[in-house]
């Protein structure tokens, strides 16, 4: 079974649950779990957790993601992008200079409220599920978080644009809100995620890719260790008296950790901890009060 992430760059049309299905018949593994969903129309960066690794697959959906967008002014449709109907036409009157600030008053702390066509779960259905019933369900707005908007460009009625945010963000309601704050209507055009955490569309492999590699026996190159994903967390070595604690997944004491004169233990912080022949045992937490190591993450891969 292959332990680890692959850097999947999602083409059109394929939902993120068909790239998990296509790579499970690659790889012929069935433990396999996608980091973030994507919709059908949009591309982009998509890590992908084999194995163990899947037990990390929330903490990198917590990572910042990278969009670049493009959205019309003047034409709202049902969806907020053009997979949907028209539902509202508007004129614009718009220069650069009110598009330029306009946009950058979104940069910054907000809520937003969700969209209909989302995979929100409220009373245990999805939103799209509702929507395409026509109906329509409350929502609440939710706090987002977008730490840059930058290479802007203007051809009108169309605008690009790249937007760093954090997880939660949808952008085709955000390119909706710019376009009602310039005073008119607007939809999503198109969306590629351009980075999701240290993932990146430059290392990225479509599921083509990975299928050659496979037929090549190089696959191996494709998958990243986890451990290599949490290069900010300081290393702990745990000394082999304590092999049986450490390989059932348990606390570990301070008594444990072999490298202790090289490392500042700090309450509530996360670690990478490893056995005394280097192999990766899991993400531990540092608890001053009990001077502990709390498991966080365990993987064990080797026992």
């Amino acid at each position: 079974m292959y332990n680890g992430i692959i850097n999947v760059y999602k083409e059109k049309d394929f939902t993120s649950h068909d790239v998990v299905a296509v790579l499970r018949g690659i790889l012929g593994q069935k433990k396999i779990g996608h980091t973030g969903t994507l919709d059908p129309q949009a591309v982009g960066v998509l890590p992908v957790c084999l194995g163990k690794a899947t037990k990390v697959a929330d903490l990198l959906t917590d990572k910042d993601k990278t969009y670049k967008t493009r959205f019309k002014l003047g034409e709202e449709t049902d969806t907020q992008d053009h997979t949907g109907e028209v539902i509202d036409r508007k004129p614009y009157a718009v220069d650069e200079t009110m598009i330029l600030e306009t946009i950058q008053s979104f940069v910054g702390d907000s809520e937003q409220l969700p969209p209909m066509y989302s995979a929100i779960k409220i009373g245990g259905r999805k939103l799209y599920d509702v929507a395409r019933s026509g109906q329509t369900i409350e929502r609440k707005k939710r706090r987002i978080t977008i730490h840059d908007i930058y290479d802007i460009s203007i051809n009108l009625p169309f605008i690009e644009m790249t937007v760093h945010c954090k997880k939660g963000t949808y952008i085709r309601t955000l390119c909706r809100d710019i376009s009602e704050a310039l005073g008119t209507c607007g939809h999503m055009v198109e969306l590629e995620r351009t980075a999701s955490g240290i993932f990146t569309k430059e290392s990225a492999l479509t599921l083509d890719d990975i299928k050659n590699l496979a037929q090549e026996n190089r696959l191996a190159e494709a998958i990243i260790q986890v451990d290599a994903l949490f290069k900010d967390y300081q290393r702990l070595i745990i000394g082999t008296h304590y092999n049986h604690m450490l390989y059932n997944g348990n606390k570990m004491p301070f008594e444990a950790i072999m490298n202790i004169d090289t490392v500042k233990l700090m309450d509530k912080t996360y670690y990478n901890v490893y056995n005394d022949e280097g192999d990766y045992m899991g993400i531990y937490e540092w608890l001053s009060p009990k001077n502990l190591l709390m498991p966080v993450k365990f993987f064990c891969i080797r026992y």
